[in-house]
């Protein structure tokens, strides 16, 4: 049994509760599936199958392990459609990935969009501030805020977003509006702390990228917090805009120091040249970056 062979196979076990099932589901005897994963497991060096007397479920690994076959495989089928010339309908599972709340806000409405069209497609999207290996985590397309550190993938830019502070109008009308960025040192602040975020807030005056060493006595792991504890007369924040764009116009909110405000961030559509040739991928990208060009043509200008 070649590699192919293997991974057909071990697709199939998914959702499966004996090797008998597969069996029959796969047209071999059962004394082959349990030769054939064996061999995967020998070779991989891990374990993919728990095994009882009455039945059998996937590890962790093992659940990984199937989600790649499937993957592989469909895109092995589209690669030979493209090949013979045969115009492949996207199908399969595509994994997306995107920063949370621009995920949220932003992603997720294209994602529902795209399943309406292409029926034949599943979506699995991870929405985290942590930037996820694509190759790690079988990331198809990402969406990504903010410079790019891998120089291998192929970006495709589709707007930008302010970073803004903000107050309420009550903290302001207890405490002055800061006109200066050196202002934020007689102030109040909540700080969103995170591993890829400097421990700073970035400013341009005078044509000069000016940064301030705030002294937050709350600092919070999301944007969401911070914006939360700013809604309740805490202090300043500096947060994207989207995520305050309501309460702007709600006036829940005021923005502070636009005059000083940084260079929009980037962002954009992230793919390896290599998924290119998938027809999932393939629409998707185009589908995503026509859709946050238009979404994203208003964050600038606010």
């Amino acid at each position: 049994m070649d590699r192919i062979q293997e991974m057909t196979l071990f697709a199939a076990l998914a959702g499966q509760t004996s090797f008998t099932g597969v069996a029959r589901h796969v047209g071999l005897s059962t004394a082959t599936v349990t030769r054939a994963v064996a061999s995967l497991e020998s070779r991989l060096g891990i374990l993919l199958v728990v095994r009882t007397t009455r039945n059998m479920r996937l590890t962790e690994a093992g659940q990984r392990f199937a989600e790649d076959c499937r993957r592989l495989l469909t895109d092995l089928d589209e690669a030979e459609n493209a090949a013979a010339g045969v115009h492949a309908l996207p199908a399969g599972t595509l994994t997306v990935t995107a920063p949370q709340m621009f995920g949220a806000l932003h992603v997720t409405p294209v994602l529902t969009r795209f399943l309406s069209e292409y029926p034949a497609v599943d979506i699995r999207a991870i929405l985290m501030d942590r930037v996820v290996s694509m190759l790690d985590e079988g990331v198809d397309v990402a969406v990504r805020i903010g410079a790019l550190r891998d120089s291998s993938l192929t970006a495709i830019p589709v707007g930008s977003v302010r970073r803004m502070v903000c107050a309420s109008p009550v903290y302001l009308a207890q405490h002055g509006t800061p006109r200066h960025p050196n202002d934020l040192q007689l102030h109040a602040t909540v700080s969103t702390s995170a591993p890829e975020r400097p421990p700073h807030w970035a400013f341009r005056v005078d044509g000069h990228d000016h940064s301030v060493n705030v002294a937050s006595r709350l600092s919070l792991t999301s944007f969401q917090a911070s914006i939360n504890a700013a809604l309740q007369d805490w202090g300043l924040t500096q947060v994207p805009h989207y995520q305050i764009r309501e309460h702007l116009q709600n006036g829940r909110l005021v923005c502070v120091l636009e005059d000083f405000e940084i260079a929009p961030e980037p962002v954009h559509v992230v793919y390896s040249e290599g998924r290119r040739g998938s027809s999932k991928v393939r629409s998707f990208v185009d589908f995503c970056v026509s859709a946050l060009r238009e979404d994203l043509q208003f964050e600038t200008a606010g």
